[in-house]
């Protein structure tokens, strides 16, 4: 089935919402990049940022220039100069070094980066993100830095079929997002996006669902 018919039968079944729909590119090409892009998507996720560099040099002029990227990768401080202005979105800070980081790099770019906290309130260990019990203090830190600015909350769940352990995850992300007064929550994926917009995410990031 085609990018296009996919996203089509996703909006029928999300028409309540109206989420920020974003294309997790990662394990595809430039060329579904494009697909998706003329069947109307206009917001892209990558998490290497040397290979999405890569493949957004390839893709046409305007499908780059019309496009909103996103980085939702674990982000190493070697890459943040990469990642840092090439992505409108950072969904995947964890820790404030990483946070300076950027903070210091968008300075010297004269930029204000878009940032979003990843929170693991999963307490995966296999997973990057912080614990709830430290994102007040990593908040607080932040929005203090001059050439950030933090827009909102990520989480990845687990991979699960228990719909009520996703719903409690996704409903806490809801209400610390309220609790903070952030605008964005990037929550949701090809396995659970739908559960999670019912629970109030703003974004949800899908790959699998569309591409293949």
């Amino acid at each position: 089935m085609t990018v296009k018919k996919q996203l089509e039968l996703i909006l029928k079944d999300i028409e309540s919402y109206n989420p920020r729909i974003i294309a997790v590119t990662k394990y595809y090409d430039e060329k579904k990049m494009i697909e998706a892009f003329e069947a109307g998507l206009r917001n892209f996720a990558e998490s290497r940022a040397m290979d999405a560099l890569e493949k957004i040099n390839k893709i046409d002029d305007t499908t780059r220039t019309q496009s909103i990227y996103h980085f939702i990768g674990h982000l190493q401080t070697n890459k943040v100069k990469h990642v840092v202005g090439n992505f409108e979105y950072i969904h995947s800070v964890d820790s404030l070094k990483i946070a300076q980081c950027i903070d210091f790099e968008a300075n010297k770019k004269g930029i204000v980066q878009k940032v979003l906290v990843q929170v693991n309130n999963a307490n995966e260990s296999q997973k990057f993100g912080i614990p709830v019990a430290q994102l007040e203090n990593l908040i607080k830190e932040v929005k203090n830095l001059k050439s950030v600015q933090l827009v909102g909350l990520m989480n990845i769940a687990p991979l699960t079929d228990d719909k009520s352990e996703l719903q409690r995850l996704f409903l806490e992300m809801r209400k610390l997002t309220d609790d903070f007064q952030l605008k964005e929550l990037s929550m949701g994926m090809s396995h659970d996006y739908k559960i999670a917009l019912e629970c109030g995410a703003t974004m949800i990031r899908l790959g699998r669902i569309l591409f293949n």
